[in-house]
């Protein structure tokens, strides 16, 4: 969505600061030992707390109110009984909705001990963002921002999942314009004024490709390489960028 009122951009703001509780939450209880129902219990708890719920039950019937997807699972994991272990690399992907309007965020928790290139693939998630953050402004053309994730996430050794983007957000979970984490050359789109999207680098060690699970929602990397996912709902500026979600 674009936003066109001071009352819209109040809410965005608003479900964007709960959706950053949410995430908050849930990363301090990842450990060794925590199923991944138990996360899911946090994040629910906290958003009917704050009078939010997710969005991807309602939009995609979804089992769960967050994705929490555990070392070569991308996105889309399916919270249950699965216990994390000494070493995993966990993903928390939340979007969540209140008053009509959608924010969506998502980072990387490495439980400990870590193996250096594990952290490294997550820090390197992180640091693809901040450099697409500086050039997402109003004016320039969308594909620099999966130009700019392309080449942090390769000098750094690793691989975009070039399956998996960004998107428009807002009056729901999926809107455009997608944002692809890649340079696209034919994409020339211009960032606009007001224009609210996702920046999510989702990244692997491995080639980079991705099959669905067989339960029909996880997406994972076919050679079994570890993920990592770092997303912030953002709102387009004549400058930087505002980040909704980093409340």
């Amino acid at each position: 969505m674009s936003i066109t009122s001071q009352e819209e951009f109040e809410k965005l703001k608003e479900i964007g600061a709960i959706v950053s509780r949410a995430l908050r939450a849930m990363a301090a209880e990842v450990r060794e030992g925590v199923t991944t129902a138990e996360l899911d219990e946090v994040c629910a708890r906290t958003l009917t707390h704050h009078g939010a719920q997710s969005s991807p039950p309602r939009v995609y019937g979804f089992p769960g109110a967050a994705c929490i997807s555990i070392n070569d699972e991308a996105v889309h994991g399916v919270p249950g009984g699965r216990v994390t272990q000494r070493g995993d690399l966990v993903k928390l992907d939340l979007v969540a909705e209140k008053d009509g309007f959608h924010a969506d965020a998502a980072v990387t928790i490495p439980v400990p001990p870590n193996r250096e290139r594990d952290l490294a693939l997550a820090r390197c998630a992180e640091a693809a963002f901040r450099r697409a953050a500086r050039v997402a402004q109003a004016g320039r053309r969308l594909n620099g921002i999966g130009q700019e994730v392309q080449t942090e996430v390769e000098r750094r050794g690793f691989h975009v999942i070039r399956d998996l983007c960004g998107h428009g957000v807002g009056r729901t979970i999926h809107e455009a314009p997608s944002v692809p984490n890649y340079y696209a050359a034919g994409l020339r789109t211009k960032l606009t004024e007001g224009l609210v999207i996702t920046i999510e680098p989702i990244i692997a060690a491995g080639t980079g490709t991705v099959a669905m699970d067989a339960n029909g929602w996880t997406v994972r990397t076919v050679d079994g390489s570890r993920a990592a996912h770092y997303e912030h709902t953002v709102v387009i500026t004549r400058g930087e960028p505002i980040l909704l979600t980093a409340a």
